[in-house]
């Protein structure tokens, strides 16, 4: 069935390339999609939304307003624009595509056939999260028609929640990490760094375990420890320094396997709290699909099924976690990468968009012949836009 996205994120498109954007570019090969990021003050004295197209055909909208514009003026603003600018593309068959509930006001004015929500963390337990997120959450979920989560220890917490939820762990691009295993040319700043290193790529944040990489490099001080990506939600003042310890800042997603191609083991270097109960580090799969060894503290969707198959070594004390840095350099790479092919065969970006647009076209069927959809579901009859406010910028 056919259908475009109107997709609403609390991350950006330009900011880490993950979850949303492997998918949302997948989707906008046979449809239109629109991102939808968080408003940001402008200097501008009216709300616009400012528009720009990426590589892979995904429009990607930013809704501005000025800084002395009470937030739902703006969301108001902002709510009849972006129904203007679905009309004017001619997009009449709209799924509202959520990952964030705290922005319900941008999509006010549309008029969904079917409304999705891919849960990819627990956002509630992520330092900053609005005390009301929780009930925002809930109040999402109550309307939504299908409901997707991004890992399986998050499906297990929410699966009460609603009773069209489907675990669609995060998947990986096979053939853009597997370039690592090959002839590449290192990057400048990372070729200067001494052998045998081990690395991280990814956003440090209040997720990773600072202590237990400055003691790893303690007690390891010939081992190099790269760590890529941008630094957030902490002060950058607390990242621990060392001689071995090298933070080179925030690398594009084209730039990664020439990073990782020059490491000896990639790491999962995560604290053990209420921000990483749930997570599922996309990045796992990716270090495997790379070559690389991978030594990760105990999170639970890497533990299963990474661990518990042998693709990761496990451990959370300083001491544990540095031996296992030692082993898996010792091990037969081979044999690893003869597993780890074998599982990551099941785990296809292309796949894992397939499943999620089958199962939204399952319910849009159900829907349409009055099945099971949403309870209660009614759809709006199409009304004239409010506010004939112009989107600008570029498409």
């Amino acid at each position: 069935m056919s259908y475009d996205i109107v997709c609403i994120s609390h991350l950006r498109w330009d900011f880490v390339y993950q979850r949303p954007q492997h998918l949302m570019a997948r989707a906008a090969r046979g449809r239109q999609v629109l991102f939808v990021e968080e408003p940001i003050v402008s200097n501008d004295t009216v709300a616009t939304l400012t528009l720009r197209s990426t590589p892979e055909g995904v429009t990607i909208v930013v809704p501005e307003a000025p800084a002395e514009m009470p937030a739902a003026e703006a969301a108001v603003a902002h709510a009849a624009q972006l129904r203007l600018l679905a009309d004017s593309r001619g997009m009449h068959q709209i799924a509202n595509w959520h990952y964030t509930p705290m922005t319900r006001g941008l999509t006010a004015e549309l008029e969904p056939i079917i409304e999705v929500y891919d849960c990819m963390d627990e956002l509630s337990a992520f330092a900053g999260a609005p005390p009301e997120l929780r009930e925002r959450e809930a109040a999402l979920m109550a309307r939504m028609d299908v409901v997707f989560t991004g890992g399986r220890s998050l499906h297990r917490a929410k699966r009460h929640l609603h009773p069209n939820m489907h675990c669609l762990p995060s998947a990986v691009d096979h053939a853009h990490f597997a370039a690592a295993r090959g002839p590449i040319q290192e990057p400048a700043d990372q070729a200067v760094i001494a052998r045998p290193r081990a690395g991280f790529f990814g956003v440090v944040d209040e997720r990773m375990d600072l202590e237990l990489l400055a003691e790893v490099a303690g007690l390891r001080p010939d081992l190099q420890i790269v760590m890529i990506g941008p630094v957030t939600k902490i002060d950058p003042a607390v990242l621990p320094r060392a001689a071995n310890l090298h933070w080179l800042g925030a690398r594009t997603y084209a730039e990664l396997p020439a990073y990782i191609a020059g490491w000896d083991v990639a790491l999962l270097p995560f604290a053990r709290n209420e921000a990483t109960r749930f997570i599922s580090p996309t990045k796992t799969p990716e270090y495997l699909a790379a070559g690389r060894p991978v030594v990760s503290t105990s999170i639970h969707d890497v533990v299963h099924p990474y661990g518990v198959q042998g693709l990761a070594r496990i451990a959370d004390r300083p001491d544990a976690f540095a031996l296992a840095i030692d082993h898996v350099m010792e091990e037969d790479p081979h044999e690893r990468q003869r597993l780890a092919d074998r599982l990551l065969a099941t785990l296809s970006w292309d796949e894992t968009w397939a499943a999620m647009d089958s199962h939204v076209t399952a319910a849009l069927r159900a829907k349409r012949s009055g099945g099971a959809g949403r309870a209660g579901y009614t759809p709006w009859r199409r009304r004239p836009a409010k506010m004939p406010i112009a989107a600008r910028g570029h498409s």
